[in-house]
């Protein structure tokens, strides 16, 4: 009996299914258009058109997108919140900030729940976590009847400092449960107990929003798998780069806000790993938007602040990636004062690029492409034919004639101002942070990011591209990398120099306990648990921490210290020894290891390989000829140079003039570009 593992990635425009063979490492893809309407139903025809029997297979993984998307257009449930009295705003007044500090006229987007939605009680806790007035439960059954009558689905439950004393809020809870046993609740001790209230409050209101629709979408879809055959859990690849199992999704469903995304930053990292650099620049260009993430000394970056909308913080952990409009399809389009722009408006799945043939008219990257040959006109193995005929129309109406351009000069304007985007994109996440690129590696993958990588890389002087397999659904084969993951935190506020080790010992003692609880409530064996431990600091006075990491017994704080130092000058290039630091938090990253993925080892034999044919491709307003090679028919060590243009079914890869490519034992092409 064959035992495989299966990976699903959903996209803007395509859902990606990764079917890898447990015995001998192969792996083969199936792509299927994207169901915006219910993703569930791609991911079902993907794995009947890849003949998967869901009997067979041992792990089935999965990058969703339900909860971002529900935030995003804003299609959710009717949710509540209960606050202490007088605290039913901090929600709407956030922290009075502004995405564009420069624009008087522009209004950060509304709370996910309403004022009339958030009611509130009478009870109080102090700073210290002593309780000064117990919850009126009267009071609180009032509210909990009126919540009732207004056919809510879900509330979220957030009191002032809560977070040092969470009795009141639990107590609260189990009344809302008496009255509406079948409604979703979160309460804020418990989805993110830490200080800063407006966070704790917006991701707690977050997390309550989305329960029911993913936990509606998660249990169908694992009824789905269940019927087919499947016997173990649906894991879902959640933001901070791990994976969850169905019953941690009930009570921390915004952990998946940012499932998709997560994927191609875990798989970008293991390709850099594998291919010996632990600096590497994730590259992944799909067909609506581009992310861009780092991994420094093979780990990947991680951050606290982040939102799917501005205004509203999601504070669970998760891997920094930056996300902007530039895709495929990405719409080229003249701005009121004359300039060509390239995105964010995308043309999607549907209609997709002019060259699709369903109806778009506006220029796209794809088709930009196509008009300078880099872009063959059949796409996945001959499943997709692109009109080069519309391709061309689509960039001459849009760009050539408004701007009074030659045809082929117009798409690389096209081409040259989305590259433009995305190495600003990868400056923002490198340079801006401290990091230099020329210290990198990056890993070009998603259906255009092989095309464009090599230009990024260019512009940045980024020495080395890594085009993996199959870049077209590398996010894919990211859900087959990842372990369970839960991430726990408590407030620890302390001068550091003055804090007792033994002190810091019993905080970590107590978040760890419940970490290894909830990891063997998901059937994870002890000998496969892995607890690690940071302290988060910050000089006194800041209030924005860094994480440090911390050791399995701390018998001094003066390491820590230290650490902080360190870290401090790295991130903002200097350290102030004189400064006293304070301790802010303390948190565990609780993982129960599973069975990674493993890609096949090839003999490398240097040699050049043959193109099946050639064909003219522009650059820098001059056609090349450039060789075409069919990457199924490549073996390690196959050595050429450009430009050159290889085909494959997920994706097409670009080898500009004057930079070599070599193909590695693990199948992976290498491009170095000169300056």
């Amino acid at each position: 009996m064959t035992k495989t593992r299966v990976a699903v990635d959903v996209g803007g425009t395509f859902t990606d299914v990764c079917i890898m063979d447990e015995d001998t490492g192969e792996i083969r893809i199936e792509k299927t258009p994207s169901t915006p309407d219910d993703p569930m139903r791609a991911i079902l025809t993907g794995v009947t058109e890849a003949d998967i029997d869901l009997a067979d297979v041992t792990m089935f993984s999965h990058g969703t997108t339900v909860a971002t998307n529900a935030l995003i257009t804003r299609r959710l449930p009717r949710t509540a919140m209960v606050c202490t009295e007088g605290f039913r705003d901090v929600v709407e007044i956030r922290r009075s900030n502004k995405e564009d500090l420069w624009d008087t006229y522009k209004d950060v987007a509304k709370p996910y729940i309403p004022r009339r939605d958030r009611l509130t009680v009478t009870e109080r806790i102090d700073a210290a976590g002593k309780v000064l007035q117990e919850l009126d439960e009267d009071q609180a059954r009032k509210v909990a009847e009126i919540l009732k009558k207004r056919g809510v689905q879900a509330i979220a439950v957030c009191f002032i400092n809560s977070y040092v004393n969470g009795q009141n809020e639990r107590r609260m809870k189990e009344i809302l449960q008496e009255v509406m046993p079948d409604v979703h609740i979160s309460i804020s001790c418990q989805i993110m107990p830490e200080i800063f209230e407006h966070e704790r409050f917006s991701t707690t209101m977050v997390n309550a929003a989305v329960s029911p629709v993913v936990v509606d979408y998660v249990s169908r879809l694992s009824d789905k798998l269940s019927d087919g055959g499947y016997s173990r859990d649906l894991l879902l690849l959640h933001s901070g780069g791990g994976v969850m199992t169905p019953a941690s999704v009930k009570d921390f469903a915004a952990r998946l806000a940012g499932s998709g995304i997560a994927a191609g930053a875990i798989a970008s990292r293991f390709i850099g790993n594998l291919c010996g650099y632990e600096n590497s620049i994730g590259f992944d260009m799909g067909g609506t938007s581009t992310d861009v993430s780092l991994a420094y000394q093979g780990e990947s970056t991680v951050t606290k602040d982040w939102y799917i909308e501005f205004g509203y913080p999601i504070r669970f952990p998760s891997i920094e990636v930056l996300t902007i409009g530039a895709g495929g399809g990405s719409l080229a389009w003249k701005d009121e004062g004359g300039s060509l722009r390239n995105g964010p408006q995308s043309a999607g799945a549907n209609p997709g690029p002019a060259c699709y043939s369903n109806g778009n008219e506006v220029a796209t990257n794809s088709d930009a492409n196509v008009v300078l040959g880099r872009l063959g006109t059949s796409l996945a193995g001959g499943d997709i034919q692109l009109d080069a005929a519309l391709a061309e129309k689509a960039v001459r109406d849009t760009v050539a004639e408004p701007f009074g351009m030659e045809l082929r000069a117009a798409a690389e304007a096209i081409i040259d101002v989305a590259n433009a985007n995305m190495a600003n994109a990868v400056r923002l996440l490198s340079i801006a942070r401290g990091y230099d690129p020329r210290d990198f590696a990056l890993v070009a993958f998603g259906g255009a990011g092989a095309l464009h990588g090599a230009a990024v890389a260019k512009e940045l002087s980024i020495p080395v591209v890594i085009v993996p397999p199959n870049p077209g659904v590398t996010s894919a084969m990211g859900c087959l990398l990842v372990d369970i993951q839960h991430d726990f935190s408590d407030s620890f506020m302390a001068d550091a120099a003055s804090t007792k080790p033994e002190d810091l010992e019993a905080a970590f003692r107590k978040i760890e306990e419940e970490a290894i609880a909830r990891l063997r409530h998901e059937g994870v064996a002890p000998e496969n648990t892995v607890l690690q431990r940071t302290v988060e600091m910050m000089y006194q006075g800041q209030w924005r921490s860094l994480a440090v990491p911390a050791p399995a017994k701390i018998t001094s704080t003066s390491d820590l210290i230290e650490g902080f130092h360190n870290q401090h000058e790295r991130e903002y290039n200097f350290r102030r020894e004189d400064a006293p630091v304070s301790v802010f938090r303390v948190g565990v990253k609780a993982t129960g290891v599973v069975p990674k993925a493993e890609l096949p080892s090839h003999q490398v034999v240097v040699h050049r390989p043959e193109p099946t044919g050639q064909r003219d491709v522009w650059f820098n307003g001059k056609a090349n000829t450039s060789d075409v090679y069919d990457r199924a028919l490549f073996k390690a060590g196959a050595e050429f140079t450009g430009p050159a243009i290889v085909e494959q079914v997920d994706s097409t890869v670009l080898v500009p003039p004057n930079a070599t490519a070599a193909v590695d034992q693990f199948m992976n092409i290498l491009i170095r570009v000169k300056d």
